[in-house]
């Protein structure tokens, strides 16, 4: 299992393996009163279930009652519940099967939400940004409030590499490592050491060596080309990592490790992978999501067992699921809606367990209680 996205300026959903476009099955499970996980019913699932037979996805993301994912060849697709035109087709109808988004095939990138996301966030292979859903607080960065149903530009750049969303702002990453972001600033989220609110992108700092971003509920994050990991917003309930409950209004490094990997999640708490393929959480613990045995809130990152090998993770409302390197699946926290994809629905698991015995899963998005997921 290795890391099969071939990144750049011109970005493309490519398999080294097979010289080929990577080729992925989509699954969800979870709450699905609303049609989240995007199986075609309102029924929750208790265990992972196949989206419909094709195996062209590449790539998924996720809002807060539904999900979005690009194919290998380059549409861009939603399901769920939009309360303010979420799945970028004109309507706010639920629909509970993947819908197109518009006819195009440029899409390349979509964004991974953090649990609460009201609004969605893609990169086209020009480089150009576009955003849909819920327009307040600035959070579609066009200069107003207005909620959108379906893509519309952000500026007229074409140098975005990724977007990010928050609960109600957004992060940026350009081509050239430099960090933008925009809406909700009431906490110093924004991290341009004010609690303004902006309603287009405005860059965070000089930096140019920022390679991971994620946007939390009212906080944010960023990693360093040199292995640093930045917070800055709220830091109720220890959400910043930063060893305390305090806010801040510009990045401010969450301790002195120079080691951490580039793949982040927020949500209720908040995840992250090292270099050396440990698994660290913070945040709120309140079902045991920290993976530490217990529901004892961190203020500062925890290692989650000790193992080596994993590979990427997402993280909802008050749980969490992983990818290892071997391909296996693994979810934590709460199992309510049967979320953890374990065959239950009741009771919380306070350390990994595995979701099935499969080994090819790809990718993975929690959203607030559902998720879903790619397997090759």
């Amino acid at each position: 299992m290795s890391n099969r996205w071939k990144g750049g300026f011109i970005q493309a959903f490519f398999d080294p393996l097979t010289e080929g476009p990577i080729t992925a099955f989509l699954y969800g499970w979870g709450r699905n009163d609303l049609g989240q996980i995007g199986d075609g019913t309102a029924i929750s699932k208790s265990s992972p279930v196949q989206i419909g037979s094709e195996n062209t996805w590449a790539e998924v993301g996720d809002f807060a009652y539904g999900g979005g994912a690009v194919k290998n060849n380059g549409t861009l697709w939603t399901w769920g519940y939009p309360l303010n035109g979420e799945l970028g087709n004109n309507a706010n109808i639920i629909s509970s099967s993947p819908v197109q988004v518009g006819a195009l095939t440029t899409w390349s990138k979509i964004s991974k939400g953090g649990a609460n996301a009201g609004a969605f966030y893609a990169v086209k292979t020009d480089g150009s940004l576009w955003a849909w859903g819920n327009g307040g607080s600035g959070r579609l960065g066009q200069n107003n409030i207005i909620s959108y149903s379906s893509p519309v530009q952000i500026g007229s750049l074409t140098t975005w590499l990724e977007g990010a969303a928050g609960t109600d702002h957004a992060l940026a990453l350009k081509t050239d490592g430099s960090l933008w972001a925009w809406g909700n600033n009431a906490w110093g989220n924004l991290g341009d050491n004010n609690t303004v609110y902006k309603s287009s992108p405005v860059q965070v700092g000089a930096l140019t060596d920022w390679v991971g971003i994620s946007a939390g509920a009212e906080c944010s994050f960023g990693v360093r080309s040199n292995g640093t990991v930045w917070s800055w917003g709220n830091g109720a309930t220890g959400r910043g990592g930063r060893g305390n409950v305090l806010a801040v209004s510009s990045p401010t490094q969450i301790g002195t490790l120079t080691n951490w990997g580039s793949q982040i999640s927020s949500g209720g708490s908040f995840y992250i992978v090292k270099t050396d393929g440990t698994f660290w959480a913070w945040g709120s613990n309140s079902s045991g999501q920290l993976g530490q045995n217990n529901t004892t809130t961190a203020s500062s990152p925890v290692q989650v067992g000790s193992l080596t090998d994993w590979y990427k993770v997402s993280v909802g409302t008050d749980f969490g699921c992983a990818i290892k390197t071997d391909g296996t699946l693994w979810a934590i926290g709460a199992a309510s809606f049967g979320k953890l994809g374990n065959n239950t629905g009741t009771g919380n698991v306070s350390s990994p367990i595995q979701i099935g015995s499969d080994t090819s899963w790809y990718d993975i998005t929690a959203q607030s209680s559902s998720i879903n997921a790619t397997k090759e």
